[in-house]
């Protein structure tokens, strides 16, 4: 059958789309980027439309034939406040209502562990309240809303909660730290740099989001966290690495208060790739439970938090020349501009 990716020229899109191919599905595309992978020209049919244009998200529906959907587009936390909005909340229902219209039943949403805030307790089971913090965080709590809803109008829709997923081909902020590392830097972390930090590589979330595609409705029509089973501490995992650059870096801890106080700044003044959701909690605890996909869905992730992160930077060691030629901007298959961060790295 046809499974149609929204968000499909994204770094999430671009691996499910090898991932599902690889086991047997027939894939389109939606994204208003145009699908640009060599690798996929060919295998994949890609629409170039705007989730938020609902006659173009229904035609594209009636014309790949799809049965299922993975909704996977979404507006980063750097994008105005009004485009997470429509694209992250308004988006989901058009594309719902349409998926309804037409009689697709199953429709998986990629939703975010920002729903969680910032949290008082670890690990985070899926029943904790919900307190998005920020456009990004409040726009992922209202898009599962819309998705109970059409739960209660009779459809499978499964959402995962992934927490920061990456692999090869991510850019975005994990750009920052492979470059530094790769300019022989030491890399600065905001407090001590102790708390455990869970992250995700983009394997196992394809792997989460096939089995939501498969099984069976009772099995998959909930809500699943997803992220690594081992991770250690945020200044070990990035320590890595610094270690597998070969330079002999290290993590520097940097007084929470007042780097943070700096960052707010800084992003005020636009003059900083960080948001205040990276900031406020990259000094705290921050993972989830699994055991719930493990045990409804079977998932077991295969990557620790070093295995992702390795994997990730020996792709970016491998492909910075081409990277560099690309402009910046706000995804995660582009580097992000670093701002007053060029100057920092000076002091380390």
């Amino acid at each position: 059958m046809t499974v149609l990716i929204t968000g499909g020229a994204g770094f999430l899109g671009a691996n499910l789309a090898r991932c599902l191919l690889a086991n047997g599905w027939q894939v389109a595309s939606l994204d208003r980027e145009p699908l640009t992978d060599a690798d996929l020209a060919g295998r994949v049919v890609a629409y170039t439309a705007d989730i938020r244009n609902a006659a173009a998200v229904d035609a594209v529906l009636g014309l790949s034939g799809a049965r299922h959907i993975v909704h996977a587009a979404a507006a980063l936390p750097l994008c105005r406040p009004e485009e997470i909005r429509t694209t992250d909340v308004e988006g989901t229902r058009i594309l719902l209502e349409a998926a309804r219209s037409r009689g697709i039943r199953r429709v998986v949403h990629i939703s975010s562990t920002a729903v969680y805030g910032v949290p008082d307790h670890h690990p985070l089971v899926e029943s904790d309240r919900l307190q998005g913090v920020g456009p990004y965080g409040a726009a992922k709590v209202a898009a599962e809303a819309v998705c109970q809803e059409y739960r209660e109008r009779g459809m499978c829709i499964p959402v995962l909660r992934p927490k920061t997923f990456i692999g090869p081909e991510r850019l975005g902020v994990f750009a920052l730290l492979y470059d530094w590392a790769l300019d022989r830097r030491n890399f600065p972390v905001i407090g001590s740099g102790r708390n455990r930090y869970q992250l995700l590589h983009v394997a196992d979330l394809c792997e989460a989001i096939r089995l939501c595609l498969t099984l069976p409705q009772d099995d998959v029509n909930d809500t699943f966290n997803v992220g690594a089973a081992e991770f250690g501490t945020f200044a070990d995992d990035l320590q890595a690495v610094l270690d597998a650059a070969g330079f002999g870096k290290k993590v520097v801890p940097l007084p929470e208060r007042p780097a943070v106080a700096l960052l707010r700044l800084l992003e005020a003044l636009h003059l900083s790739p960080l948001y205040h959701w990276v900031y406020d909690t990259a000094a705290r605890d921050s993972f989830v439970s699994v055991e719930k996909a493990r045990e409804r869905l079977g998932w077991s992730p295969r990557y620790s938090n070093r295995d992702a992160l390795l994997d990730n930077f020996d792709w970016y060691r491998r492909n910075r020349a081409a990277v560099a030629c690309r402009d910046t901007g706000v995804s995660h298959r582009v580097p992000w501009s670093q701002g007053a961060l060029t100057l920092a790295r000076r002091l380390f």
